[in-house]
Formats: C-alpha cells, structure tokens, sequence
C-alpha cells in the first residue's frame, strides 16, 4: 500500500513538472519576436507557409549577405523561388540546399554552408511552433562564436488561442515532447554535433 501510494505520488509530481514546463514551453513559443538586426545571413529552413516569402523579403530588404534556403526538394529550380529583377537584389548570394530532410539535417547541411562561406551571424526563419527546436539545433551544431537571431514565422497550423484549439495542442505537444527529448540528448552529450576543432 506504502509503495502503490509512494509510486502514486512520484507519477503525480511528474505529471506536474511536465504541465509547468509545457506551458513554459507554450510562453516562450509565443513571446518570441524577430529582431531588427542585420546579419551575414538568412537561413530559411524551408517546408511552411510563409517562410520562403519572409527571407526573401528580408534578404531583398539589404538585412543579410547571403539568402540559404535549406530543405528545398530536389526538383525545385533557384528561379522557382527567387526570381531576378531589375533594381533589386540579384539571386548570385542566394544558395538551395537540396539534401536535408528533417531539423537536424537542415542544421547539420547549413553548417557546411556558414563555415564555407564565413558567415559569423544568421538570422533564423522557420515558423513560430518549431522555432525553439530548430534553433536548439543549429546550436548544438554551430561553434559558439556564431551568432543566431531567431526569427519566427506565424501559421495557420498555430492558433494564439491555443488552448481551444486541438490541432494547435496537439501540434505544441508534439513540439514540446521532440524538444525536451532532444534537449536532454544535448545535456548528456553537448559536443556530440558540435564540429571538431582543427588541430595542426
């Protein structure tokens, strides 16, 4: 009876830790804002509504040297999504990465694109509910000395009435659960993505 009513409120306390952290989670999703700052680049990490429309804007804007569009499916053409005109910015800075599939492949191929081409500073653009994961990655696989400016995106998948709304609940949980799983993942192993230092 002890361990039963012991086991009982173990399970509760997690249950209430976890509830604290997801409205934590759910706050911080909606407090974030994207900063007036210019960068060395945009990464759009593509696959939403909206996102390839905002780096454009922002890169034809003068905010950013390079425009890196990560996540482009194969069959898309640069001209598909920026097309040249007289008076604005030419596509010769923008680049299509055409190999990654998920988050942390976006992060993992967008690296090769910073160090090849010396970026020091991005500026991050994916929507709004998968920001805090994605720039946990970029992150973890960044050296440290780089700097990332999140920049979110509002959906239609993401009500800011959350709480009445399933499709919005379900799609924060699932976030806040990929999230926490792989924030744990970078507490126990915090350099296991990071590049290893050049040694002479």
């Amino acid at each position: 009876m002890l361990i039963m009513r012991g086991v009982f409120f173990l399970l509760l306390i997690l249950l209430i830790v976890a509830a604290v952290l997801f409205v934590d989670f759910t706050y911080k999703t909606f407090s974030l804002k994207g900063r007036d700052v210019n960068t060395d680049a945009i990464v759009v990490l593509t696959g939403g509504l909206g996102r390839v429309d905002e780096g454009v804007r922002l890169y034809k804007a003068g905010k950013a040297g390079w425009l890196l569009l990560v996540g482009v499916d194969p069959s898309v053409r640069k001209v598909d999504l920026y097309q040249d005109r007289p008076g604005e910015r030419s596509s010769e800075r923008v680049i299509l990465e055409k190999s990654s599939r998920n988050t942390l492949e976006n992060a993992l191929y967008s690296r090769e694109l910073i160090l090849g081409n010396k970026i020091t500073s991005i500026k991050l653009i994916t929507s709004r509910y998968h920001m805090k994961r994605a720039t946990l990655f970029f992150r973890a696989v960044l050296p440290r000395d780089i700097a990332i400016y999140p920049h979110p995106v509002d959906s239609r998948n993401l009500l800011p009435d959350w709480w009445g709304h399933s499709g919005s609940i379900r799609l924060l949980f699932s976030e806040f659960y990929k999230y926490t799983m792989f924030r744990l993942f970078f507490l126990i192993a915090p350099s296991e993505l990071r590049p290893s230092p050049i040694t002479g």
